[in-house]
């Protein structure tokens, strides 16, 4: 019985931390649009593909954190986020590897001082700290089931 408790506390530690993640993320492309747009088009990645990630990212973003608050919509919240991180590790990667004929400039708010290979890093401890939750809820809804 205290491991579901304790599980249950660590899922919730962790959809806090996304949550505070992606408010700050989505708020702070709100909060200077220009910059974020001027830095979306500086990526390495089509036009058209900035042009409509400036428009759906920070709203993501925030259902996204809208969907870890509740218990109802917490897994499809885990799964979105999931997705989210592996589109932005999976191109930190790339950018880290040398993919890219340039380096981009890095993204902006508190991130902006980590160079890519420290924002690699800080994404990959997300990434697994998202996945720890989803097996965690998984678990637990498998336990509950019978």
């Amino acid at each position: 019985m205290e491991d579901k408790r304790t599980q249950a506390r660590i899922t919730d530690i962790i959809c806090f931390l996304l949550i505070l993640l992606y408010c700050y993320t989505a708020f702070s492309k709100l909060a200077d649009w220009s910059k974020f747009e001027e830095q979306m088009y500086n990526q390495s990645i089509p036009k058209g593909l900035a042009a409509l990630l400036i428009r759906t990212l920070p709203a993501t973003e925030v259902v996204v954190s809208f969907l870890l608050c509740f218990p109802r919509t917490r897994k499809a919240g885990l799964l979105l986020s999931l997705g989210l991180l592996i589109l932005f590790t999976g191109y930190i990667g790339l950018v880290v590897a040398g993919f890219y004929d340039r380096v981009p400039c890095s993204c902006g708010g508190v991130l902006r001082s980590l160079g890519w290979t420290a924002h690699l890093f800080f994404n990959l401890v997300f990434l697994l700290l998202n996945l720890i939750a989803i097996y965690f809820t998984s678990r637990g809804r498998r336990e509950a089931a019978g």
